[in-house]
């Protein structure tokens, strides 16, 4: 039996990287046609169009994983129904769990690289890749979250940036300290600012207007220190996505967010699929064994890899359904996160059940 599991877990480890190599390129060619349209502004070249097609593949890779397994997983036990290998092995007293297993044995690695690229390696690229985008502009904002710019609270202070560039300098920044009786003590308006490590910005040109019971009181400086709990990983949600950003900055920006009292339910959303989502490569390619079962001819190859591709989008689709409702309707993150894997899970399971009971 050992050899019958190694045989089946290496046809559809070749079958899933084959795929996987396909959608790879395939999604890579997409992503250069896109970038094309800008080629020509500003500075923006054909050069740099390919390198950041190249930065943004590790996201792709991440994001095509599951896809990947399902379609290998089906296009494997196509071919050995096909072949009726898959008869005779199951004559020969090979039981489903026994192929599931065989199966699993290969999907365990695949969902540890998964997570692996998501978290090392694809949010530092996908960065640079944003990076790269910008730099042909200087002055382009990566991001504003209203029309004024970003709002960030701690304490009693509220501080207000126009804009953040793609090297996380700030530009047009303005601080309003209150007092413990609510009344407004210090307003600071500073043209630019760049994280200085140790939880400190340095701001410069710095105006201080200081506001006391009687009269005001104006000061310049050059450069003003700023601590705060403020870190350029709160700002790189404004450069790329959160569902792109490791655990880590996920984290912090709950954190801080939670702190002030503001709505974190996106990034826990984003967590919480961060952290189960490799586990779905796993419920792919589980989900695909059932339909071995059907269309046991030649003919049933094309009828799979059309069923594999379908669920694979409407996998993809109902996480990004249930991720938006749960952002708009407040539900719980872990459900809004968990249901389409738990609702997979449930329908392989089911679909096995049922044909073992046959």
């Amino acid at each position: 039996m050992k050899t019958l599991q190694r045989y089946i877990g290496r046809d559809v480890l070749f079958a899933t990287l084959l795929i996987f190599g396909a959608l790879l390129a395939l999604f890579a060619f997409f992503d250069l046609i896109h970038e094309l349209g800008d080629v020509g502004r500003n500075d923006y070249t054909i050069s740099r169009a390919l390198l950041f097609v190249t930065l943004h593949l590790p996201s792709r890779l991440y994001e095509l994983f599951p896809v990947a397994a399902l379609i290998g997983t089906l296009f494997a036990i196509a071919q050995l129904v096909a072949n009726s290998e898959y008869t005779v092995m199951r004559a020969s007293g090979m039981s489903l769990a026994r192929v599931t297993w065989s199966v699993l044995r290969v999907g365990i690695p695949l969902a540890a690289a998964t997570f692996l690229a998501g978290e090392y390696v694809a949010p530092p690229a996908e960065r640079i890749a944003q990076t790269v985008r910008t730099s042909s502009d200087s002055s382009r904002v990566v991001a504003q979250q209203f029309e004024s710019g970003f709002w960030f609270k701690q304490d009693l202070t509220f501080v207000n940036i126009r804009t953040v560039l793609a090297d996380m300098t700030l530009s047009g920044v303005r601080m309003y300290e209150f007092g413990d009786d609510l009344r407004l003590k210090v307003v600071r308006v500073a043209q630019s600012g760049r994280f200085a490590g140790n939880g400190q910005w340095q701001l410069e040109n710095v105006k201080s207007t200081e506001i006391g019971a009687d009269a005001t009181r104006v000061t310049t400086a050059p450069v003003f220190l700023w601590t705060t709990v403020l870190r350029p990983s709160i700002l790189n949600v404004y450069q790329v996505a959160p569902e792109r950003l490791e655990l880590g900055a996920l984290y912090d920006n709950i954190r801080v967010l939670g702190n002030n009292a503001q709505k974190t339910s996106r990034f826990e959303i984003a967590f919480w699929n961060k952290v189960f989502y490799p586990l779905a490569v796993l419920v792919m390619m589980v989900l695909a064994l059932p339909f071995a079962h059907f269309q046991r001819r030649q003919g049933g190859v094309g009828f799979r890899i059309f069923a594999g591709t379908m669920i694979g989008l409407s996998f993809f689709l109902l996480g990004r359904l249930f991720s938006n409702l749960g952002v708009l309707n407040d539900w719980p993150p872990l459900f809004s996160a968990v249901f389409p894997l738990a609702f997979f899970t449930a329908i392989a399971v089911a679909m096995m059940w049922w044909i073992e009971r046959r």
